[in-house]
C-alpha cells in the first residue's frame, strides 16, 4: 500500500502541499467560463501557443494571485463545465487526474475534458498526483512524464504495483517522437500515450475507452472477490479443513513452479486452491459436516459439489482455467472418478497437477476420522494409488522428487 500523507481535505477547490506538508491551504477562485468558452472556439487540435496567447486572463481567475510559487505549492482543482455528460457513461461523471507542473500544458487537457463533460482534477507534481489518487480515486490519469522530484514514470510504476490503485488506466504525454519515454512508459505499466498538441477527437476517444475497460475491470475484479469470499466461508463452515485452501495455495505455486508451468497456469493452480471446493455452499450441513460414513444417497449429494461449483464460476471469463479444476479434481487417471469419468490425459494436465497437491495435504492433515500422516507415510499411500491406476505415474515421480527437495 502507498503511504503517503495527504492535506487535501477533499472540497472542489484547494491548494495542497505535497512537498511542504506544514504549508497552508489557499483558496482559488474558479470562474472558469470564460476558459471553456474559448476553448471551445479552438479548432479540433490546440497547441500549446495558442492556449498560452488566448487563455491569459482565464489564469487571472484560476490562479490565486496570493500563492507564491517559489515554494513550489501544488495545486489541486476540480472542474467540470456546466451541463456536460459524457455520452455512454451513467450520470456519475467519471473523474479524470491532469498530472503535469506546466500550467499552460494542463489548462489545454482540463478544457478539453471539462467540454466532455468529464470531472477534471488537477495536480502540478507527483506528489499530490499520489495524495489525490488516494483521496479522490480518479477513473483515468493523465499524467506528464518530466516533472521535477517525482517523474512520471515513479508515479506511473507506484500505482501500478499497488493493490488498491493498479486498475487506475494511466496515459502519459510525451514528445511527439519520444521513442525512449514510451518504451520506459510501457515497462512501468502505461495503459497508453498522447503527444502534443492535443487532438480533441483522440484525446476524448483514448479517455473513453480506457475509463469503459477501468469499469469493466473493477466489476470484474469485485465478481473475483465475492467468489474468493464465499470460498473463504464455505472453508469456515467446515471446521475440519483448518487452512486447507491456503496451504493449496503455496503448495501448488512451489509445485507448479517447480515443473516450469506458465504464468497463467500457476494463476489457475492458486485460484483453484480457493475455489475447488466452492459448489459445497449448496451441501447440507448435515451431509458436509457428517463425522461418520456417508451412505450411497448422501454420497450422490455430496459429488454434486463439482457441478455446483462449475455453475457459480462459469459465468466470469477470467475463470476459464479454473473450471476445469474445480469439476474435474476428482478424476481418476483410470477413469473411476467423478462427474465424467475421464482417462488419463483427458484430465487436463493443470487438474492432474492440482489433484497431487490437493490428496497430499489432506494425507497431512488431522482431520476428525484420521491422524495426519507423515511426509513419508502421505507419500506411500500415493504410490499405492497410483499403482492402483488412480494417478499419472509419470507425474507422481516428479510430485515426489518435488516434496523431497520441498522446504515446508
Amino acid at each position: 500500500m502507498i503511504e503517503w500523507k495527504s492535506n487535501y481535505i477533499g472540497s472542489t477547490e484547494e491548494v495542497v502541499s505535497g512537498l511542504n506538508p506544514s504549508s497552508n491551504l489557499n483558496g482559488i477562485g474558479s470562474n472558469h467560463a470564460l476558459a471553456l468558452k474559448k476553448a471551445e472556439g479552438n479548432s479540433l487540435s490546440l497547441s500549446e501557443q495558442n492556449v498560452i496567447a488566448e487563455e491569459t486572463e482565464a489564469f487571472s481567475y484560476w490562479m490565486n494571485p496570493d500563492v507564491s510559487r517559489s515554494d513550489k505549492s501544488l495545486v489541486s482543482i476540480t472542474r467540470q463545465a456546466k451541463g456536460s455528460t459524457v455520452n455512454g457513461f451513467d450520470s456519475d461523471a467519471p473523474k479524470v487526474l491532469v498530472v503535469d507542473d506546466h500550467a499552460a500544458s494542463r489548462l489545454t487537457a482540463v478544457a478539453l475534458l471539462a467540454m466532455e463533460g468529464y470531472e477534471v482534477i488537477e495536480a502540478d507534481s507527483g506528489y499530490t498526483a499520489i495524495e489525490l489518487v488516494i483521496q479522490r480515486q480518479p477513473d483515468l490519469i493523465l499524467l506528464d512524464v518530466m516533472m521535477p522530484g517525482m517523474d512520471g514514470f515513479e508515479v506511473c510504476q507506484l500505482l501500478k504495483q499497488d493493490e488498491h490503485t493498479r486498475l487506475i488506466p494511466v496515459i502519459f504525454i510525451t514528445a511527439l517522437n519520444d521513442k525512449r519515454s514510451r518504451i520506459q512508459g510501457i515497462e512501468v505499466g502505461a495503459d497508453d500515450f498522447l503527444s502534443k498538441p492535443f487532438d480533441r477527437l483522440e484525446l476524448a476517444a483514448r479517455v473513453k475507452s480506457l475509463v469503459r475497460q477501468k469499469r469493466l475491470n473493477e466489476d470484474l475484479d469485485h465478481a473475483e472477490k465475492v467468489l474468493f469470499s464465499i470460498a473463504k466461508a464455505i472453508e469456515s463452515r467446515d471446521p475440519n479443513t483448518g487452512n486447507h485452501c491456503e496451504r493449496l495455495v503455496t503448495l501448488g505455486e512451489a509445485f507448479a513452479e517447480f515443473l516450469n508451468l506458465s504464468r497463467n497456469q500457476i494463476r489457475d493452480l492458486m485460484w483453484g486452491g480457493y475455489l475447488h471446493d466452492i459448489g459445497k455452499v449448496g451441501i447440507p450441513d448435515a451431509v458436509l459436516l457428517k463425522n461418520g460414513k456417508l451412505t450411497p444417497e448422501e454420497w450422490n449429494i455430496m459429488k454434486k459439489h463439482v457441478l455446483m461449483g462449475e455453475k457459480i464460476c462459469q459465468p466470469l471469463r477470467s475463470m476459464r482455467g479454473v473450471i476445469p479444476i474445480i469439476r474435474h479434481h476428482h478424476e481418476r487417471w483410470d477413469g473411476s472418478g467423478y462427474p465424467d469419468g475421464l482417462k488419463e490425459d483427458e484430465i487436463p494436465y493443470v487438474v492432474q497437477v492440482f489433484q497431487m497437491i490437493d490428496i497430499y495435504d489432506a494425507l497431512t492433515s488431522e482431520r476428525p476420522y484420521k491422524r495426519a500422516f507423515t511426509k513419508e507415510e502421505a507419500l506411500s499411500i500415493m504410490r499405492e494409488e497410483t499403482a492402483k491406476g488412480w494417478r499419472n505415474p509419470k507425474l507422481m515421480l516428479k510430485f515426489i522428487e518435488f516434496i523431497i527437495s520441498y522446504k515446508q
